[in-house]
């Protein structure tokens, strides 16, 4: 076995206070922040909907979703904020970030499980977790972000 078999490759981001990674594969692309269509009577985590080149994508605001506090963030840092659009059961969503950090390698045998208590995301949608000399990378399961009824709401929205 070769040693790119054992690692995998996290975009990771910040969110709130944490530092949080998705797998490369499921990253579709990365988008500075753009305008945002507001839909009215969607559910309050979902921010509206922006047009990829044609394409309609929801906007999902984890801050709502999870009740996480923004940061207070420098314009340097507001440079590096915007969405990362991944795909979720075969439907492209956008996922708001506060900043962009980096591609970052990870060995398979450094994930941990989540401990019990993490403040911010519930442990249900947490893959795991990768101890840094900066603190906890926190690695999210984005299929589970959104059960099917959520993904089904969603999807009605974009039509």
């Amino acid at each position: 076995m070769s040693e790119t078999e054992n690692q995998i490759q996290l975009v990771t981001f910040q969110l709130s206070e944490e530092l949080y990674g998705i797998d490369i594969m499921d990253v579709k692309e990365i988008v500075r922040i753009q305008e945002i269509r507001a839909i009215p009577n969607a559910p309050v985590y979902v921010e509206g909907l922006y047009n990829l080149r044609g394409e309609i994508i929801p906007i999902i605001n984890l801050h709502k979703r999870f009740h996480l506090k923004r940061p207070a963030l420098g314009e340097d840092a507001e440079l590096l904020s915007g969405f990362i659009i991944i795909e979720v059961a075969g439907m492209k969503l956008g996922v708001i970030i506060d900043k962009i950090e980096r591609v970052t390698p990870i060995e398979a045998n450094e994930i941990q499980p989540p401990p019990q208590i993490l403040s911010g995301i519930g442990t249900e949608y947490i893959q795991g977790v990768v101890n840094q000399k900066s603190g906890y990378l926190i690695i999210l399961d984005i299929r589970r972000l959104f059960n099917a009824r959520e993904l089904q709401k969603i999807e009605d929205l974009r039509k």
